[in-house]
């Protein structure tokens, strides 16, 4: 078994986002009121090259977003930066690996936010699998003013609920075996959205988290800072808190999809040193 980075595209957001200050809508206000810009992070999608088939985590970016500056939603339009070319998209992507869209089987999403289900256009033969508590937040018009868009899923995207159950893993109060022998496991990390949830690569003496938005960073993590957009502050707190209690059980390659060293982490299978 192998996973694999797949850059789709860069992103810029707001200091304020990436760690979030104040609290209720004041925490909110800030990421539209602050004036400053992370640098050009990545966007990553996830390949885990399985023995019952690729499994692809989240969707990465496509190049529809650099279509953002037209947008009518505020944040949308105003509070988040894209750069991507087509070639970058996750479909072009994986045919350079020698995939095409029929051999991925199954593609997970961690969240529905615009720049994770982005590339969902290239799976339209795959089971695609989001939590239904996920799936509903972001439908409609409603989902349009969380910040989701909705309009621009395919016509055809009718997502597999993936139902988690109350068996721990580790600190992880829910999850869901994806594979038969139990090494993919999907894990319940709400936090950043409400239903997000993460992907747990167990290889060799090793646990990958393929981490979605439950940071920016592995820094953020270690530190315990909550993004600025998250709904409940003390829900990502518990979830980053139950990141490093599994961290220091087991041997953890923390990759978030914006982490500038995620990819550099994964190919040296730098672990989690806490304490540091």
């Amino acid at each position: 078994m192998k996973v694999q980075a797949i850059q789709t595209g860069w992103v810029k957001i707001k200091t304020a986002q990436a760690e979030g200050h104040g609290s209720g809508i004041f925490r909110l206000l800030g990421v539209i009121a602050d004036r400053n810009w992370t640098d050009w992070v990545p966007t990553y999608a996830w390949l885990i090259d399985h023995k019952e088939g690729p499994i692809v985590v989240d969707t990465g970016q496509g190049a529809h977003l650099l279509e953002h500056g037209r947008s009518l939603h505020p944040y949308v339009r105003w509070e988040v930066a894209f750069r991507v070319e087509p070639e970058e998209e996750i479909g072009p992507r994986l045919n350079a690996l020698g995939l095409g869209p029929r051999d991925v089987k199954r593609v997970i999403l961690t969240h529905l936010h615009m720049d994770h289900d982005g590339g969902l256009r290239h799976f339209p033969n795959s089971k695609i699998f989001v939590a239904p508590g996920e799936l509903n937040l972001a439908r409609g018009w409603m989902g349009m003013m969380r910040g989701y868009l909705p309009n621009r899923w395919p016509s055809w995207f009718d997502p597999v609920p993936l139902d988690l159950t109350a068996e721990p893993v580790g600190p992880f109060a829910a999850s869901k075996r994806l594979t038969e022998s139990g090494d993919v496991v999907v894990v319940a990390t709400p936090g950043h959205t409400a239903n997000h949830v993460s992907v747990l690569v167990y290889d060799d003496d090793a646990a990958i988290l393929l981490a979605g938005d439950t940071s920016y960073s592995q820094e953020l993590m270690l530190a315990g800072k909550v993004d600025g957009v998250s709904p409940d502050v003390a829900t990502s707190a518990a979830t980053l808190a139950a990141i490093k209690q599994f961290a220091s059980k087991q041997p953890t390659i923390y990759l978030p999809t914006h982490d500038p060293g995620a990819g550099a982490r994964l190919a040296a299978r730098t672990v989690v040193r806490l304490g540091n």
